[in-house]
């Protein structure tokens, strides 16, 4: 978030000085680096999260369009940036893949029907297949297919305009672009106290965790995009707009496959249905990788939980955290909640060989010796006021000063995928004086901006065949088909 906000800055105001602070000695080496998230690039299109059944049978579609909404305008400012010179070969970051959604059983199949239904006509979403067939199933994702009974019936939701990110890649590119352009990016510092001066501008005050020497900048400007880390540091510059916020921190595992041979034969992002009680981080998924241009695969995540706010952090960030403001939210989310703590136990009490036993639902013949347990990246899930008491909140905020001095990010999923909107809202409400002399430079670099692609059908054209063409992404047809 901090580099991308950095890079869109850099294009509009080349001569504001940026200081960028990182508490750790390499850069996207949190939840950014690739083997620390599924790299999915959120877009809803194998999500079943974001498109959940109502009580009446209908499938609620709203978030996903939504969302993958703002993934394609990641997709033009990334197109952008490769024709400029900010990024370089796109290769390096992102890479086509097929994004499935995967159930089985009865019900669920007759749900993902509903799903496709409700998608599949969708400007955004066509492409999509729906397929029933074993055969074509066994075709498709032979991994899978291996010693599956399919009396249990089996569907997919099958899109092949997917992608691989390796939003580690993505970010250290970006942060070349600005160290090469002029700004200063200091590694191994840790940005300690956010003080409100009476001009308006804030007081950082930064530590060399290497010597312990501290200094103080004044700033017109703060983002706090520091991940898990983002709430401590926005409850110590003491804004109004934090208070009531919490966080709910979910650590977790992935299985990593080390047969090659395995690895060869899936190609394709294929999520699940999440466990009754799971947070939506958790939703299992089979996942093709590219990282540093070979392919691995992972399985997971398996959730866990730890009092840290970052896997880089300490076992006192959430008790850090509590302040009267947000302790009634906490609270309630504690009693209503229930589900989601006896799931996490379930999580944390389970072997080895139960992890597997659960990568089993997606390969029938997994075999333990052909993986390894490696620790994913912290999530922290927002807990936002509600009423008396408070919500577990899915999905990613933007919380911003009133007088637009300071604002960061909370949350998890969808997370970097919808970064670059996620960071044009910080500068329409930060900067609305400047946003408007920049928006024709915007537009330029989004050409969608202020305009719903999914209302637009040819506008969508142009910016799909451009971003497939620019980042080297297989163009599809967007033709839906069903295979029975």
């Amino acid at each position: 978030m901090s580099a991308t906000l950095g890079a869109l800055l850099r294009q509009l105001q080349p001569n504001w000085s940026i200081s960028m602070f990182e508490r750790l000695d390499a850069a996207a080496a949190e939840s950014s680096d690739p083997w620390n998230n599924a790299g999915t690039g959120h877009s809803a299109l194998c999500e079943l999260n974001y498109s959940p059944q109502t009580a009446d049978g209908s499938v609620d579609v709203t978030k996903a369009i939504d969302i993958n909404e703002r993934f394609q305008v990641s997709r033009q400012f990334w197109a952008y940036a490769v024709e400029n010179g900010i990024l370089g070969d796109p290769s390096r970051f992102i890479n086509p893949i097929p994004h499935v959604s995967f159930v089985h059983g009865a019900d669920d199949v007759q749900y993902l029907r509903k799903r496709y239904e409700a998608l599949a006509g969708h400007p955004l979403f066509e492409g999509m297949e729906y397929i029933d067939s074993p055969d074509e199933f066994a075709r498709r994702l032979p991994l899978m297919a291996r010693g599956r009974d399919y009396s249990d019936p089996v569907a997919l939701n099958w899109t092949d305009g997917g992608t691989d990110i390796d939003f580690g890649s993505l970010t250290k590119e970006l942060l070349a672009y600005l160290g090469a352009s002029g700004a200063d990016i200091a590694f191994g510092h840790e940005v300690r106290n956010l003080t409100k001066q009476a001009d308006g501008s804030w007081l950082v005050k930064v530590e060399n965790l290497r010597t312990g020497r501290s200094r103080t900048l004044n700033a017109k400007f703060v983002f706090v995009g520091a991940g898990g880390g983002a709430l401590p540091l926005l409850q110590k510059s003491g804004i109004k707009e934090i208070s009531g916020f919490a966080g709910f921190p979910v650590s977790g595992q992935f299985l990593r496959c080390t047969n090659p041979a395995l690895i060869a034969q899936h190609e394709a992002k294929v999520y699940g249905k999440a466990a009754v009680g799971a947070p939506p981080m958790s939703v299992p998924h089979l996942d093709t990788r590219v990282i540093n241009g070979e392919a691995g695969l992972l399985f997971g995540p398996y959730a866990g939980w730890t009092p840290k706010f970052l896997k880089d952090g300490s076992n006192g960030d959430l008790f850090k955290s509590i302040r009267p403001g947000n302790l009634a939210p906490m609270l309630g989310v504690g009693l209503t909640e229930m589900s989601l703590v006896k799931y996490l136990v379930s999580e944390l009490l389970k072997s080895y060989s139960g992890k597997v036993y659960t990568m089993e639902e997606f390969i029938p013949r997994a075999d333990g010796r052909d993986w390894e347990i490696i620790t994913a990246g912290q999530r922290v899930q927002i807990i936002r006021r509600k009423g008396a008491g408070g919500v577990l909140e899915l999905g990613t905020a933007v919380i911003a000063a009133e007088d637009g001095s300071i604002a960061g990010l909370l949350g998890a999923s969808p997370g970097a995928s919808t970064c670059v909107t996620a960071m044009l809202d910080v500068l329409q409400r930060c900067f609305p004086r400047e946003y408007a002399e920049w928006t024709p430079k915007l537009q330029n670099m989004v050409p969608s901006l202020g305009v719903k692609l999914s209302d637009n059908k040819s506008l969508y054209g142009e910016v799909w065949d451009w971003t497939s063409k620019t980042l080297n992404l297989t163009s599809v047809e967007h033709t839906a088909n069903t295979v029975n």
